[in-house]
């Protein structure tokens, strides 16, 4: 079967979760050819990939979000709209539901031009009919220019050419999302869907907090990013998730239940499950397994680590993992600095086996996760983990049903430092209290989070859509 994989922002141009998640998914499936469909954005990141592809990968389409902004308006273009044409743009303006059929046929059979079409008097006229009802009291030029970067990237994209697979898995709503629709639109082909998060409420909590979000269209902007998750949950045959409240989640925005599948993360637990644990040697070392970004809230690790300094000295903290946001990662760096922290180790991109035998447990301070493989990782290492409340950590820590194995860790709130610091000083008190968390947390993943296991269920997806 060829499989055209759809990604946005992830393998091949950065390390971590899911890019890993993704590559050892590829090389799982030898019996099958994989076409990259990739999302970036920028243009400069063209080719620049952290992985070596594997063999069975035969094509990669890249498509940038900022070579839409380089797209030139012809002023020669001529657009005359039919009503089907309106009241799909009308939608999507309105961010409801349009007929994407029809706005992917202007866009793939009668190619308009997206930077003429969005200064073209067909779209101001239907632009300014939805601003005398719904914004009325909101200055045109806002609203304009607001509509204008929403609308950009998607008729960019749907503009795009289209690779020809059998079936377009997407490995997240949004723009990826869209391109899986239009990959159907072209081809008739079916649709998988895999949400590692929920990308639409991800997408939320981004903009309530951005700052550059104007407040009148806040709403607009967290409407925009449920309709691009709308069009994918409704054409999918089928939409998987990591874990039970996931799917409940995707099935309450408007996926068929019928639709939905469970299938949890697995790791190759054969790698992690025989290294030694650390000899004791007088210090504490302590792991994170995380990208320097927002999301990963490491600030708030390191201001932990800076209360759990105040309980004991024998303690160092491991930073592993690279950065695609250097202003972020100035910011951590600057602030280690400006607290005076000693034993904060910045590690960067490492072998994640080979370093764990220098740590004794992990930690992971997320304001959003799905099912994070790097949990997984810690716990087949028999090293417990402390982990914020997001996604299904506690699941991951606590057990579910049908699993009685016990604790493997302590789960606190979200941007807690002072949780965070007591749960951390529970481990570092006692070493016989993080080995038998440890191996609970390595027959958890034994049992349920295996990569054969993962590879297995979704192969057998493949098999259903023949």
């Amino acid at each position: 079967m060829k499989i055209c994989l759809i990604l946005e922002g992830s393998y091949p141009y950065a390390y971590g979760g899911v890019s890993s998640w993704m590559h050892n998914y590829i090389k799982a499936m030898p019996e099958h050819e994989f076409i990259l469909w990739v999302i970036g954005a920028r243009a400069s990141d063209r080719g620049k990939f952290k992985y070596e592809l594997p063999e069975n990968v035969t094509g990669v389409t890249e498509v940038f979000l900022d070579d839409a902004l380089k797209v030139r308006a012809n002023k020669n273009d001529k657009f005359k709209l039919d009503d089907d044409e309106k009241q799909a743009l009308y939608d999507a303006i309105d961010c409801e539901r349009p007929d994407w059929n029809v706005l992917f046929s202007m866009y793939q059979d009668k190619k308009y031009n997206p930077a003429s079409f969005l200064m073209s008097e067909s779209f101001l006229d239907v632009l300014t009919d939805l601003c005398k009802t719904k914004y009325p009291y909101v200055a045109f030029a806002e609203t304009f220019h607001t509509i204008r970067s929403m609308l950009l990237p998607v008729l960019y994209l749907i503009g795009s050419e289209v690779p020809v697979a059998d079936c377009y898995h997407t490995i997240c709503t949004g723009y990826g999302g869209l391109l899986a629709a239009l990959g159907q639109f072209k081809t008739g082909r079916p649709i998988i869907l895999s949400e590692h998060g929920i990308y639409s409420r991800e997408r939320e909590e981004e903009i309530i907090r951005a700052n550059w979000v104007i407040p009148a269209f806040k709403r607009q902007w967290i409407k925009f990013f449920y309709m691009l998750s709308d069009v994918a949950y409704k054409r999918a045959t089928f939409i998987t998730s990591l874990f039970g409240n996931a799917s409940k989640i995707q099935q309450e925005l408007g996926a068929e239940a019928n639709k939905c599948k469970v299938i949890p993360n697995g790791i190759h637990y054969e790698k992690f499950c025989d290294i030694p644990l650390k000899e004791d040697d007088g210090f504490v070392d302590i792991g994170a397994v995380i990208r320097l970004a927002p999301i990963k809230d490491v600030k708030t690790l390191i201001y932990a680590f800076n209360e759990l300094k105040a309980m004991r000295s024998n303690i160092r903290l491991h930073i592993l993992g690279g950065t695609d946001d250097e202003d972020y990662a100035r910011e951590c760096h600057e602030l280690v600095d400006s607290l005076h922290l000693k034993n904060v180790i910045f590690a960067g991109q490492v072998n994640v086996i080979e370093y764990m035998k220098k740590l004794d447990f992990t930690m992971l301070t997320s304001i959003s996760e799905g099912q994070p493989l790097s949990v997984l990782e810690s716990f087949a290492a028999r090293r417990p983990v402390v982990t914020t409340d997001v996604g299904c950590c506690r699941q991951l820590i606590e057990g579910e049903e049908g699993d009685f194995f016990g604790i493997a860790g302590f789960c606190v709130p979200p941007m807690h430092r002072e949780g965070l610091a007591q749960a951390m000083e529970k481990l570092c008190e006692s070493k016989e209290r993080r080995e038998e968390m440890g191996e609970i947390g390595r027959t958890r993943v034994e049992k349920f989070f295996r990569h054969k296991m993962m590879i297995e269920r979704f192969a057998s997806l493949y098999q259903g859509l023949n």
